[in-house]
């Protein structure tokens, strides 16, 4: 049967989408595909429709059961033989996929990526009769993606396995993971690449900064009542205080997140599907299995992580092709729990760098100065035309030359060798005369004070757009500090100027204080020490608090210990943890550790060390005589680390410790550094 009957019969449309038809063809034909379309395109139809024309079973690998028990059901209604091989399929749901699958009437299996790791389903697939490979969501197998699922990077090897064509799908990917779906999935097989429009024109845009959060999701729920929407929250615990915040004002509203028993999380998935006007508050364990068409709106409660996640989450409202809206609040609290996130991750340095720059391009969508949709598309590669449908082109942003404060910052930045972050730098360019500032000199530079003419707050607002803008990210290997890009280069040498949302910058407030574990200078050490003792916990198999204490990282983040002896003074660091994690800790706080010798570093934070090195400053004047003519002679660190400890008081008792030559060429000095002690 060809393809347009099929599309027609089965799956009941008259035409295909822009874009889907040429995709139907290459996978039909069985060429290597990869397939980059926006949300609410049609990307299932597109591995859908070829497994039926080709013969064979077609094996869909996709990250969230939902998602598989959802297109399953679709698939089965529409009369075509499919199924899953789950963890939550029951025994005759199981029973039925083996059945059909022996019987040769299977045409789709859908399975998780998880399932992977067993050789029993490899082997299973190339029984099977597998003909092609379908990838949902392909950017979970890139490191650079929003959404990395390890076991996706077994997908290349099942493909060279079973020596079939692959198709892999996804709505968002920039240029780097593309490039990295490519290289792990296909190999030496480069595939044809599809890259369709990401503009969905019947969704608003819109994003405001917090002010009374929880207010501003209930006016927007307000004046849409009735409409089926899904409000994204950052914790778990965001979730139940808002649906019931929704409920008390007359919503029927409901949460979901990862905390929940399957069973509850189910329940709340088919009661979405199935009740008109339901609002879901919702972590990101919600949605990528939801298609419900319907979805009105969209409201983020907290910033996303990045654009490809906020792209993907505002995609599933308005797949109908109806008018949708979206509205994303954001604040200062968010970035900053965003940049700990990255901060604390284990990802290499280059790989957060990567991830501010990403977030920074968030932050520039968010204080976007035109068209927000032209802001977002371009971030994919797009030139479009201003869109005449999102908040900014309903009501222009108040915009200003800001190059002047912009260029006094990135001098600040640059006088002081981009070794701080915000906090400092705006206490230069206010003419503030902290502790910090008065021990390195700073009020000395030309920068100091000349940015008086903006308060506190609003600086952070300045500094937030310049980072929008990515003229300046936090260096990933100095914790905080903030490095200018190649992008701000002509702004500092006056051959560029740069505009700023004056209406930002006049409406920044202070807000509520919110209680910080430590300064806003010292938050990016602590989550550099908190990655590195992650890593260390998940080598032990065990919790975090086993390496050290969250007191104790403070402590360090605070103090800056930048000697084996000053780790040892900090509280919760005894000799068996310093001699298993000090000098890893040492190295995140000062870039390097020192190399001490074992019996030294047994001695550290303690007088002995102290006395340890004094012996070895006399040993090294002493090494050839009193004169500097004798033959080098010097004591083994055990000897000294023995002194150190023992503190003999006389001739004879440093003999016996070190001998008749030693104790000759040394003793006398030796028992005097005692004596000084």
């Amino acid at each position: 049967m060809s393809a347009a009957t099929l599309l027609r019969d089965v799956f009941g449309f008259d035409g295909f989408r822009p874009g889907q038809q040429e995709i139907v063809e290459a996978v039909t034909d069985g060429k290597n595909t990869l397939a980059i379309m926006p949300t609410g395109g049609g990307k299932s139809l597109c591995f859908q429709l070829p497994a039926l024309v080709r013969d064979g079973v077609t094996v869909v690998i996709s990250p969230l059961i939902a998602l598989m028990r959802d297109q399953v059901r679709g698939l089965k209604e529409a009369g075509v033989v499919a199924g899953a091989l789950t963890s939550g399929n029951t025994e005759e749901e199981t029973d039925e996929v083996w059945r059909n699958l022996e019987n040769g009437t299977l045409k789709l299996l859908y399975i998780a990526p998880e399932r992977l790791a067993s050789n029993g389903a490899q082997r299973m697939l190339r029984q099977a009769g597998v003909s092609m490979i379908a990838v949902d969501e392909a950017h979970c197998v890139s490191q650079w993606g929003h959404d990395f699922r390890p076991d996706y990077l077994r997908i290349g090897d099942l493909r060279r396995d079973l020596d079939v064509p692959l198709a892999a799908f996804t709505a968002t990917a920039d240029a780097e993971t593309r490039d990295e779906i490519v290289a792990k999935l296909f190999g030496d097989h480069p595939p044809e690449i599809f890259l369709h429009g990401f503009d969905r024109p019947n969704i608003h845009l819109a994003f405001a900064a917090k002010d009374g959060p929880r207010a501003q999701i209930l006016n927007f729920a307000n004046v849409r009542r009735e409409q089926a929407g899904i409000v994204y929250c950052g914790t778990r615990a965001k979730t139940e205080t808002l649906a019931k915040a929704l409920r008390d004002a007359g919503h029927s509203a409901c949460h979901y997140h990862g905390g929940m028993e399957a069973d509850d999380r189910r329940h709340v998935e088919r009661r979405f599907q199935q009740e008109d006007g339901l609002i879901v508050c919702a972590t990101i364990a919600f949605g990528m299995g939801i298609d419900k068409p319907d979805i009105r709106w969209v409201a983020h409660a907290d910033l996303p992580k990045s654009i490809e996640s906020y792209y993907q989450e505002i995609g599933r409202a308005g797949r109908d092709g109806a008018p949708a809206e979206t509205l994303t609040l954001f604040g200062p609290d968010d970035i900053r729990y965003r940049r700990q996130q990255i901060d604390e991750g284990l990802a290499p340095p280059e790989r957060r760098e990567a991830d501010h720059g990403r977030l920074n391009a968030l932050l520039g969508l968010a204080e976007a100065l035109h068209c927000r949709r032209q802001n977002l598309l371009s971030y994919f590669g797009e030139d479009p035309a201003p869109c005449g449908h999102c908040d900014l082109c309903d009501k222009p942003a108040d915009v200003f030359d800001g190059t002047t404060p912009v260029r006094m910052a990135l001098s600040a930045a640059l006088r002081t060798e981009e070794r701080f972050g915000a906090g400092h730098l705006i206490d230069i360019l206010q003419g503030n005369m902290t502790e910090k500032v008065a021990q390195r000199s700073h009020d000395q530079l030309p920068t100091f004070g000349v940015g008086k003419e903006y308060n506190r707050v609003q600086w952070q607002a300045i500094f937030r757009q310049m980072m929008g803008h990515d003229l300046m990210r936090p260096d990933a290997e100095r914790h905080g500090a903030l490095r200018m890009t190649q992008k701000a280069r002509p702004i500092l040498r006056d051959e560029a100027t740069i505009d700023l949302r004056r209406d930002t910058i006049k409406s920044a407030k202070s807000g509520p204080k919110i209680k910080q574990m430590v300064s806003e200078e010292d938050a990016p050490l602590l989550s550099a020490l908190k990655a590195k003792r992650r890593a260390f916990a998940e080598q032990l198999g065990g919790p975090a608090y086993i390496v050290f204490n969250d007191k104790t990282l403070i402590e360090m983040a605070e103090k800056r210990p930048a000697t084996l002896d000053d780790m040892a003074r900090i509280g919760g660091v005894g000799t068996k943890k310093l001699d298993s994690y000090g000098a890893a800790f040492l190295e995140v706080i000062n870039g390097e550790a020192e190399a001490l010798h074992p019996k030294r570093q047994k001695l550290a934070g303690r007088t002995e060390g102290t006395i340890y090195d004094r012996l070895l400053e006399v040993q090294a004047d002493l090494s050839r005589g009193p004169e500097g003519t004798d033959k080098p002679m010097s004591c083994s660190a055990s000897q000294l680390a023995k002194v150190a400890s023992q503190k003999p008081s006389d001739v004879q008792s440093i003999t016996r410790l070190l001998g008749d030559r030693h104790a000759d060429r040394f003793g006398t000095a030796f028992l005097s550094v005692l004596r000084d002690v």
